[in-house]
């Protein structure tokens, strides 16, 4: 982890063995670009209510697993969180869902063939975000994040704009610009 330790322990990981690293950028989307999709899945999170806590429910719409998960992340910087997760089966994962209050987003992801070795998904929303078309991109280094120009189908980079956070967007909506 290349995170002051100290910074860590403050932002609630206290053992970097536990934590990754993510490095992100987020761009505003007309549409899903139909070539290029190498897979998609259909994603359900419940953001808990008090808590910086995520629990998703990610299904391949081919009918593969399920990818069940209990998430925490904190932002670092707007590009950078510090995250840690729990991988659940079925059964404890219906334990936590049926028990766990907050607000959900429902949304299909798919999952883009890379391009120049930058793996970007499109985040398609459902429900009261419908319309709402968000690409992502994760990164290993700090030089690479800055070093990427985004996806060509993007409208305009978003990452900075807290408003298209998950959690943000579970709360308030789309934004209205």
């Amino acid at each position: 982890m290349d995170i002051d330790p100290g910074l860590a322990k403050a932002l609630g990981f206290p053992r970097a063995r536990y934590t990754s690293v993510e490095r992100e950028r987020r761009w505003l989307c007309r549409e899903v670009p139909a070539d290029g999709i190498a897979r998609s899945e259909h994603i359900n999170d419940l953001y808990v209510t008090g808590a910086r806590l995520r629990l998703r429910e990610a299904r391949p719409t081919n009918g593969g697993e399920a990818m069940l998960r209990l998430t925490r992340k904190n932002d670092v910087d707007p590009h950078t969180r510090l995250i840690t997760s729990i991988y659940l089966p079925e059964d404890e994962f219906a334990v936590l869902a049926n028990s766990l209050r907050g607000l959900r987003i429902e949304k299909v992801r798919h999952r883009l063939q890379p391009v120049d070795g930058v793996y970007v998904v499109v985040d398609e929303f459902l429900g009261a975000l419908s319309g709402l078309v968000l690409a992502e991109a994760e990164f290993q280094t700090q030089e690479e994040l800055l070093a990427y120009a985004g996806p060509s189908f993007a409208v305009r980079e978003v990452t900075q704009d807290a408003r298209f956070k998950g959690v943000s967007l579970a709360v308030h909506g789309i934004p209205s610009d």
